[in-house]
């Protein structure tokens, strides 16, 4: 299943162009490299996202038991990413902080939008 994933992605990259595989050996490896680690990254992110969402249903529920568990299993997942590289350490830092914050009652279910837009320096 990976290798027919990693022909597929090699196939065809993000923005829906064809690329030619490289002529020289190196950078043939890398391409499939690279795209090795990018399904991998992906699992992370994938993965984080499915657990967060559990987590607000399961603390909707009010099963304090589920909700440990739950955001143990969370927390694990975002140190196993950041140590791996998939996310960055503050990345994951931010989202645990979110975390306990969600558990503890005090932050809202969802969290708010990122803002949109340029910062103005003066």
């Amino acid at each position: 299943m990976i290798s027919a994933l990693l022909r597929s992605l090699l196939a065809c990259p993000p923005g829906g162009r064809l690329s030619k595989m490289p002529n020289i050996k190196q950078q043939q490896k890398r391409v499939r490299v690279s795209a090795r680690q990018r399904l991998e990254n992906l699992r992370y992110r994938s993965t984080i996202k499915t657990l967060t969402r559990r987590l607000e249903t399961v603390v909707q529920e009010g099963d304090a038991d589920a909700v440990d568990a739950e955001r143990r299993r969370l927390e694990h997942w975002l140190d196993l990413a950041a140590v791996r590289g998939a996310i960055h350490k503050n990345k994951a830092a931010r989202r645990k902080s979110q975390v306990a914050r969600l558990v503890s009652g005090t932050a809202p279910a969802e969290p708010s939008a990122p803002k949109r837009g340029r910062r103005r320096h003066s």
